[in-house]
């Protein structure tokens, strides 16, 4: 019989599959569907924080700002220096109409990676 992972009877297999599975739905444009598939990933490990920045990606996706904006927020307070977080919050913010917000998030992902993108949105010359 497979190691379950906690009472609701997941193994490491399904939280695997179901990650990867859920890369796939936000691929074909169904963030709901992946946000379903993640809630039980990060439910079963809610340190890991690549499944929670698939999951905010995925609240971005769906224009459910507010849970992205918690997401990524998570994933910045465990990884600091994670530039992509940082250009995916500012966007979080700039659709939120929180331009100060946003405008301090771009310019953290450019200092962090001089990704042209980044770059462009920072507006260091503004």
């Amino acid at each position: 019989m497979p190691e379950t992972s906690g009472p609701t009877g997941r193994t490491p297999e399904t939280d695997v599959i179901d990650f990867r599975a859920a890369e796939q739905l936000l691929a074909a444009r169904d963030p709901r569907g992946a946000v379903k598939l993640l809630d039980g990933v990060i439910g079963a490990h809610p340190e890991n924080t690549a499944a929670r920045l698939l999951r905010a990606r995925a609240f971005f996706a769906a224009a459910q700002l507010r849970p992205a904006e918690l997401e990524f927020t998570i994933v910045l307070e465990r990884e600091p220096d994670n530039a992509f977080a940082h250009f995916a919050l500012a966007r979080t913010y700039e659709r939120r109409g929180c331009p100060d917000q946003a405008r301090r998030h771009f310019r953290l992902a450019a200092a962090l990676d001089p990704n042209p993108e980044y770059l462009q949105q920072a507006r260091f010359d503004s």
